[in-house]
């Protein structure tokens, strides 16, 4: 842990509660008092992946976050018809080019005790800006994987 930021117990909690009870379709997650990682807000099952999107950019451009995301699509293989309902959970970093340097040095430097934390995250993404946010950029990182 670069940055002596510890991750609480709370986030593993509500990281099972979305990977294994299917509560939540998203949870924010924010450094409180450059010390601890902790749960800032959660999505409820039907939230979609605007509702997500527009709590961040809603924080402000200087604000820097973590969220998981329980993210669904469909994949079709490749010579087939069929299409299957997929779905993997993502954590990103948001630190918009706009935070301060040092926000940005301080989530940065936590991602890794966050990501070593939580077993079972299918894709880590990195986000500072919309662009890299948005729903088709995080679609193409979760298909990458799939077998065509």
């Amino acid at each position: 842990m670069a940055s002596g930021v510890q991750v609480s117990d709370t986030v593993i909690e509500y990281f099972q509660q979305i990977k294994k009870g299917k509560m939540y379709r998203y949870i924010i997650f924010h450094i409180k008092d450059d010390k601890v990682i902790d749960v800032e807000t959660t999505g409820d099952r039907d939230a979609q992946y605007d509702d997500y999107l527009n709590y961040l950019v809603n924080l402000g451009p200087e604000q820097c976050r973590y969220g998981i995301y329980d993210f669904e699509y469909d994949h079709q293989c490749q010579g087939t018809t069929d299409s299957t309902r997929k779905q993997k959970l993502f954590l990103m970093s948001w630190c918009p080019d706009t935070a301060k340097i040092k926000k940005k040095m301080l989530y940065s430097s936590s991602f890794d005790a966050l990501k070593q934390s939580l077993e079972g995250i299918g894709k880590y993404i990195q986000a500072t800006d919309m662009a890299e946010a948005s729903y088709e950029c995080v679609l193409d990182k979760m298909r990458s994987t799939d077998r065509t």
